[in-house]
């Protein structure tokens, strides 16, 4: 069984974390799995990373599909894993030196399907890692006032204002949640407008990223997708009227436990597509 970092030596660990956040981060895509009453949360690091996680709230399930890892104990020692591994863990923080590429999964009995839920449910980002991003926020904050004047722009060309957009987004009457499955993307907070879709892990051209419209109810990517003067994504209708969200060009996913880029529409090729699909 692995050991956990307790918060005895936690202040060592926000130490140990704020002088490796100043190193360059390892990217470290996360994809979201869900099934029936399962979230399983799967990160995958590359060789010749040192890692240390965020702290897990809850007993939960941990599954080492691959690779090899030498886990640091509470007293300096070293455990060494090597997948396939699985095993039961309580609460704390998993600190380690991955010496070949490790595929993990943290598995989560749950209903819940809203990941930037979850995030809140399961885990718990240290102090020293928030404030840390929020000075990386600072720095990739890019201008987006052409995407802001665009997305103005394409509203107006169909006919819409912001205050009608608004109520939409704020609509509950036509949503619904993702279906079970496999995605590479979550909510979060955005500089372009309110919340924002952002990708977990890299997703390449023409991939599927998620159903946006099922059944004329719209899923988390279709209610809160951004307009972009030149997006990374587009809207596809499908023979049974169902709309996805597809890539038009590769996009990447986290790096060193931050968010990818947000993932981005034309708003007037959707509105087309919609209005193509009535």
């Amino acid at each position: 069984m692995m050991t956990q970092l307790t918060t005895l030596t936690e202040q060592k660990v926000q130490a140990l974390e704020a002088e490796f956040l100043k190193q360059p981060q390892a990217n470290c895509p996360v994809v979201h799995r869900f099934g029936p009453g399962i979230y399983i949360r799967e990160v995958t690091i590359g060789a010749d990373v040192f890692s240390i996680g965020h702290y897990q709230k809850t007993t939960h399930l941990n599954i080492m599909l691959a690779g090899r890892v030498s886990m640091v104990n509470e007293d300096g020692s070293h455990t060494e894993l090597v997948a396939p591994q699985t095993f039961v863990s309580g609460p704390g923080r998993k600190i380690g030196y991955i010496a070949e590429t490790m595929i993990w999964q943290n598995v989560y009995a749950t209903d819940e399907t809203d990941i930037e839920k979850l995030e809140t449910m399961f885990l718990d980002k240290s102090i020293t890692w928030q404030e840390n991003h929020k000075n990386q926020q600072l720095l990739l904050n890019f201008d987006h006032s052409e995407d802001i004047a665009d997305y103005y722009k394409a509203i107006a060309d169909c006919g819409f204002d912001h205050e009608t957009v608004q109520a939409q987004v704020q609509n509950l009457d036509d949503q619904c949640a993702l279906p079970l499955g496999s995605y590479k993307m979550m909510v979060s907070q955005s500089f372009i407008e309110g919340k924002g879709v952002f990708a977990t892990s890299n997703i390449i051209k023409n991939e599927v990223i998620a159903p946006a419209r099922i059944n004329g109810l719209r899923t988390p990517a279709g209610r809160y997708t951004n307009h972009a003067k030149n997006p990374n994504a587009k809207m596809i209708l499908l023979d049974n009227g169902n709309i996805d969200l597809v890539a038009i060009k590769d996009i990447s996913g986290c790096c060193g436990g931050d968010l990818g880029e947000e993932i981005t529409i034309d708003y007037r090729q959707a509105v087309s597509l919609a209005i193509r699909r009535i």
